[in-house]
């Protein structure tokens, strides 16, 4: 049986101007400088720059766009006040400007080096060989599957099967392995290494053969689960040497590059460059906090589209494409004044966020201890500011503040709270910074477990669990005591 009733549901929607706006919060600096440049070129009613002074006596209001269509009876919604998109405001702009450059004053960009790729670097060596048709298909095919590390991470056998089917070429392991040989003496030394054994005896070989370098070939070639365990004991007996020369030889291992495509791999990307959102300075004692310029452009309506409207105004006779014309111009206006109140309420809640984030850590920005940051989660902030927690996420995980200390990323102020010994609320940044500098202080021949470490943070008033020291030590990228250990 079918039924039909009516249900009333309240329910809560974001706007798509809403929305815009949580993107243009959650930009940094860069992209947002890009997004007005993309508003610019599609909204024709939009200038950037310093606005021309002009008095507009005249109030354009609903009254003068009241006549209706001819057709389907339709009225033109054209409420606009010409004076809200027009500044009257009498403070002078450098007196708003971050930087007091004078107009003349260009700003340059940095241009980017072409470069040489790691792939193109490895090619142009290859020309220097003497290789048959085939072994130079080959040669060419294994630089192609170097990786930016360096190394060549798949079987022979799968690599010949490729060379079958993309590059018409029937060879076998023996031939690639071969080849290979000849790809492994390019530079830089240990490059086309199937794993990083490999690649370090690719390196060690090509030095002078002294006795702490064949001892450390030896180490590598017969024993190199035990040396990357650091089982020192074991590899001073089984070679029958000194505890000199085995930290001998470890120098001459250390020394190695265990990813020797790092120096070229950079080459062919763009480099991205961090350009702070906001800076914090320290002035007779107290924090400072100012927003990047770059983030309050000069921006106003067009006094082209104002005066179409004056136009209208005063033309008698009102056609058709007339008021299509104007309907046009009042969407491109309430587009550009939508966008300039977005840009100030942005620039608004960016401040207002950082500002208490500044606050809560004050200590920190004051000091540049790790040590004295404070608990603190996103909601603590939304309370303060009276936002929501989503706001402030959007601020936090995309924007950077210059420091007296560097540039740090905002969301790294953030931490959860553990309680001391005293009961008090203490960041786990802080507890990790302690572990941090405890490792760094230790013996580095009897370095310390985590069961050691734990006790030492207990007696220092901070009762941690060893699970805990564990995986704080592993989010420091610390390994454990026996791979820290030196001799």
């Amino acid at each position: 049986m079918l039924k039909q009733q009516l249900n009333f549901k309240l329910s809560q929607k974001l706007s798509p101007q809403q929305i815009q706006l949580m993107k243009m919060i959650q930009l940094p600096t860069q992209a947002f400088e890009q997004r007005i440049s993309q508003e610019l070129e599609e909204n024709p009613a939009l200038e950037s720059g310093k606005e021309e002074s002009e008095n507009f006596d005249e109030e354009f209001n609903n009254n003068e766009f009241d006549d209706n269509y001819d057709e389907g009876n339709e009225v033109i919604e054209t409420d606009i006040n010409v004076d809200d998109y027009l500044s009257d405001d009498e403070v002078p702009s450098y007196k708003l400007s971050a930087n007091n450059y004078s107009a003349d004053d260009e700003e340059r960009q940095m241009p980017y080096a072409a470069g040489t790729s790691f792939t193109q670097h490895l090619m142009q060596q290859l020309n220097t060989y003497r290789m048959d048709e085939e072994e130079e298909e080959i040669a060419k095919f294994l630089v192609g599957s170097v990786d930016e590390s360096g190394y060549i991470r798949r079987e022979l056998q799968d690599i010949v099967d490729d060379l079958a089917f993309t590059q018409n070429v029937y060879t076998t392991e023996d031939k690639v392995e071969k080849v290979l040989k000849i790809v492994q003496e390019l530079d830089p030394a240990g490059v086309a290494a199937r794993d990083l054994q490999e690649c370090l005896l690719i390196q060690l070989e090509r030095k002078e053969h002294t006795p702490s370098v064949s001892l450390a070939i030896n180490i590598i070639e017969d024993s190199f689960d035990h040396f990357s365990k650091k089982h020192y004991k074991k590899l001073i007996q089984k070679f029958d040497i000194t505890e000199d020369q085995l930290r001998d030889a470890i120098h001459e291992i250390e020394g190695l590059n265990p990813k020797p495509g790092g120096t070229y791999s950079g080459n062919n990307r763009i480099v991205e460059h961090v350009v702070p959102d906001f800076a914090i300075k320290i002035i007779d004692g107290e924090l400072d906090l100012t927003l990047n310029g770059r983030n309050a452009p000069e921006l106003h309506v067009s006094h082209d589209y104002t005066n179409m409207l004056k136009g209208y105004k005063e033309s008698k006779d009102k056609s058709k494409a007339q008021k299509d014309a104007v309907m046009f111009i009042k969407q491109k206006l309430d587009a550009a004044k939508w966008f300039i109140d977005a840009i100030k309420q942005r620039q608004q809640t960016l401040f207002v966020t950082m500002n208490s984030i500044m606050h809560h850590q004050e200590e920190y920005f004051l000091t540049g201890d790790e040590r004295k940051l404070k608990p603190m989660i996103l909601k603590d902030i939304a309370d303060k500011i009276n936002m929501d927690v989503s706001t402030v996420s959007r601020v936090a995980n995309s924007k950077y503040v210059d420091t007296p200390y560097g540039t740090k990323l905002i969301k790294e102020f953030f931490s959860e709270s553990m309680k001391n010994d005293q009961g008090e609320d203490v960041s786990t940044k802080e507890i990790k910074k302690i572990l941090e500098i405890t490792i760094s202080e230790e013996n580095k021949r009897k370095p310390l477990t985590d069961d050691k470490l734990a006790k030492i943070l207990l007696e220092k008033g901070y009762p941690i669990a060893r699970r805990t020291i564990a995986k704080y030590r592993e989010q420091l990228d610390l390994p454990v005591a026996r791979l820290r250990k030196e001799i």
